[in-house]
């Protein structure tokens, strides 16, 4: 069964949008590089349902294979790597991983 890892990042004030732009295709790209990774999607909420996003302006959703992968997923340089920007980037984050 695939699990769902969804974070969702509230930014720091005044943070460009290249900054973010560079910040999703560092972590687009984590796909082929971490094992168990098969997908990755971000951005920013839907327009017409943003006012429910309680200040969160940005979310990914990553699709890895088994439970096992999420924690080399955690571990894994090139996620260190994007999450270090990632606090550079961001005020706060919230993460939730589904099984289906």
């Amino acid at each position: 069964m695939a699990i769902y890892h969804i974070v969702l990042f509230r930014l720091k004030p005044g943070v460009s949008k290249a900054r973010v732009d560079h910040w999703s295709s560092l972590a687009k790209g984590m796909v082929g590089q971490i094992p168990g990774l098969r997908e990755l999607q971000a951005g920013g909420p839907l327009a017409a349902t943003a006012a429910r996003a309680k200040g969160f302006d940005m979310g990914i959703v990553a699709i890895l294979e088994k439970p096992n992968d999420v924690q080399t997923y955690a571990a894994h340089p090139a996620h260190l790597e994007v999450q270090k920007l990632r606090e550079e980037l961001c005020d706060d984050a919230l993460a939730y991983d589904l099984e289906f």
